[in-house]
């Protein structure tokens, strides 16, 4: 199969909807062809429908018979790129650094890295007890090892 021309189908399709963002793609070694897409809004089943026909009616089965997946990341999946954390302000993500786990809202997403806020109960700094006190990071995007939105019910 001709990967080159499957990742330009796939290109063409995404770039029809501006508000679409290929995450990844892959062929497997039986010609399975994956695809894993996302929006700022989401993904339609109507958009995955019609990534799914531009590549497939563009591909000769004749040529080499294939399956085809095309889906959004799911509940729980790890972020990879600047536009998931921006879709998701003001949701809860919990972010694996190399030396911690942070969780808090997502405040703002930028190119280089995620802000979250929480606040958390710490010893006071004279005295017994614990007092509530707000945290606000800056995190890059290069220290996280694994991300994920926490869904609250």
């Amino acid at each position: 199969m001709d990967s080159s021309k499957v990742k330009q189908l796939i290109d063409e399709a995404i770039a029809e909807n501006p508000s679409l963002f290929l995450i990844d793609w892959k062929i497997t070694p039986d010609d399975k062809i994956v695809i894993l897409a996302d929006g700022d809004e989401g993904l339609s089943v109507e958009e995955i429908v019609r990534i799914s026909r531009h590549v497939e009616h563009n591909l000769d089965r004749e040529e080499c018979d294939f399956a085809l997946e095309v889906s959004s990341p799911g509940v729980g999946s790890n972020l990879t790129m600047p536009r998931q954390f921006a879709k998701n302000v003001g949701r809860t993500l919990e972010a694996t650094l190399s030396d911690k786990v942070v969780e808090g809202e997502i405040v703002e997403a930028d190119e280089e890295g995620v802000t979250i806020f929480w606040e958390a109960r710490e010893p006071k700094p004279v005295g017994k007890g614990k007092i509530t006190v707000e945290h606000e990071e800056k995190i890059n995007y290069a220290d996280i090892k694994k991300a994920i939105i926490k869904v609250t019910f």
